[in-house]
């Protein structure tokens, strides 16, 4: 995946900017993006504080490690399952 070139602390300061009335088409222009990228961040980061960003971003560490362990333990049990299948 491609890296954005923008944090997401950015880009929630960016956001701040159109909420206080400065215009898109302005903004985009000024950084460089398309205004379609900017209602992508509205959609994704809208109504976000940095806060609620971080722990986002824990939360989603958290999820990504559990979903790890999940795999783990399951091939393992696969793993018993097929030993103890076989006849000896």
């Amino acid at each position: 995946m491609k890296k954005s070139r923008f944090t997401e602390s950015q880009i929630i300061k960016i956001l701040k900017e159109n909420e206080r009335g400065r215009a898109i088409g302005d903004i985009a222009r000024e950084l460089g993006v398309d205004k379609s990228t900017i209602y992508y961040w509205r959609k994704k980061y809208g109504g976000m504080e940095t806060r609620e960003l971080k722990r986002l971003k824990e939360l989603e560490e958290e999820n990504r490690k559990l979903k790890q362990m999940y795999a783990d333990a399951s091939l393992d049990n696969r793993m018993l399952k097929d030993l103890l299948s076989k006849k000896f």
